[in-house]
């Protein structure tokens, strides 16, 4: 007998569609109410790729606001809607369907239709994780993954920025997932079933910067034998992402201006502009307001770009996720690797390191181990992670009082910066004396200097 696939319903408390037999004889069918505070995890317990978002009860009234964290919250690739009527009928309805749906039926319900669009979808949520499982930039897969607050806080923010038609600027260092960051908000976006077309700004020559981009017509130039559709004209309908923006030339940034201004194209050797719906995300490594003061990046392309800007956390500012990041990362080895548990003790050292390279430093590491170790776990010795201190027994503090000390030296950071190194009015942000204010400083051996650049060496340990 064939297993039953689970499918997630969601729906209102009251007037409960029943779903027949021809739907439940090849689908688990679990209905949810959406008006109730979802449960913490769902996400994690449940094996559904594929959600019915039953709208024909919905009210603005009527505890809808639980609504959009259950879809959040279920992790699932594809919605259907099912509707009261046509989308015409009801603008909001209409809203919420090509927000998060991929699909939707009116009533009275075709099931047999409905029944076929449910495996079509679970189908292509089956492909989509096998091409991410074989995917070559293995961490990109996972660079959001985790149960960190820095995480969490960040994909809350993408999610949020996502749902307009806004562009977003994601800052990162390197190997922290920025392109990863730029697919999702894609991917949430209303313009997610169109193209998202991807242009690696630090490999576009400058002498060909208006051809790549604009396009041209035949003839515009020597060898332009035929017309040539631009990137931007190729991602009308979808997405934009500039992949390292801040390496365009003060000249390549013009080139974009007028386009960011009017949304507008003109291919070279045409006087025919075109008129392109575009969403734009672009990637930098180094936040663009800091190059407009040092005269790298032009102010107007900047202010065009807007101040939805999201910065994505390192992995030494999420320690915890490293638990969560190791085994998945294990599980996407290329087929000449074969994956090792890793011993307690090498889990420690991974947990203390301070990863300059995030995580593609973690990624090379752990390849590096398996092809090294001759045990049949991962040990400290196989990740050569020398660098790392540790104290005379050898093992890494992972105290609570490690994690404290942590957190009250970024206090002290972040209250200097927000008053301008006020002690007086740092210490009233936090809410403790001015003289407790001093006691922490001298805690953790800093002057008010040291908060303007906060050092990235290694913690030193405080006078008792």
């Amino acid at each position: 007998m064939e297993t039953r696939r689970a499918l997630i319903w969601l729906t209102t408390g009251d007037d409960r569609i029943v779903p027949p037999d021809t739907l439940t004889s090849r689908w688990h069918v679990r209905q949810l109410n959406y008006t109730a505070r979802p449960p913490f995890g769902l996400p994690e317990r449940h094996d559904s790729h594929v959600g019915i978002l039953d709208l024909t009860g919905y009210s603005q009234d009527a505890g809808a606001f639980f609504l959009e964290r259950w879809i959040e919250q279920s992790g699932i690739s594809f919605w259907i809607a099912i509707l009261p009527g046509t989308p015409a009928a009801n603008p909001h309805l209409a809203y919420l369907t090509s927000l998060h749906c991929s699909d939707y039926h009116t009533l009275p319900i075709d099931w047999d239709r409905l029944s076929l669009a449910v495996g079509h979808f679970w189908g292509m949520a089956e492909l989509q994780r096998e091409i991410a499982r074989t995917s070559r930039n293995d961490y990109q897969q996972i660079a959001l993954v985790g149960e960190s607050d820095a995480i969490r806080h960040t994909t809350a923010r993408l999610r949020r920025f996502a749902r307009t038609s806004e562009p977003v600027l994601i800052y990162g260092d390197s190997g922290t997932g920025k392109e990863a960051a730029a697919r999702f908000v894609h991917e949430q976006s209303a313009v997610r079933h169109g193209p998202l077309v991807v242009i690696n700004c630090a490999a576009l020559p400058s002498s060909l910067t208006q051809s790549e981009l604009f396009g041209h017509e035949k003839g515009a130039f020597t060898n332009a034998t035929q017309f040539r559709v631009g990137r931007l004209e190729a991602a009308d309908g979808g997405s934009l992402l500039l992949l390292g923006i801040d390496e365009l030339s003060l000249q390549q940034q013009s080139s974009l201006l007028r386009f960011l201004q009017e949304g507008v194209v003109e291919r070279v050797g045409s006087n025919n502009p075109r008129q392109v719906r575009v969403r734009i995300i672009a990637t930098a490594s180094t936040a663009l307001s800091e190059l407009v003061s040092q005269g790298r990046f032009r102010s107007d392309v900047f202010f065009r770009l807007g101040e939805m800007a999201v910065r994505l956390p390192g992995l030494k500012e999420r320690p915890e996720d490293i638990l969560l990041l190791v085994p998945e990362l294990l599980t996407r080895l290329p087929p000449h690797l074969h994956a090792k548990p890793v011993s307690p003790a090498a889990m420690r050292r991974l947990m203390t390191h301070s990863w300059p390279g995030n995580l593609r430093e973690l990624q090379n590491r752990l390849r590096q181990a398996l092809l090294l170790s001759e045990n049949a776990r991962i040990e400290p010795m196989d990740l050569a992670l020398h660098e790392v201190a540790a104290d005379i027994h050898g093992q890494h503090d992972l105290s609570l009082a490690q994690f404290r000390a942590r957190a009250e030296r970024q206090a002290l950071y972040c209250s200097l910066a927000l008053s301008r190194q006020n002690i007086s009015a740092a210490a009233r942000l936090l809410r403790i004396s001015r003289a407790s204010f001093y006691r922490l400083i001298d805690k953790y051996q800093l002057s008010v200097s040291d908060t303007i650049h906060p050092p990235n060496a290694p913690e030193r340990p405080h006078r008792r």
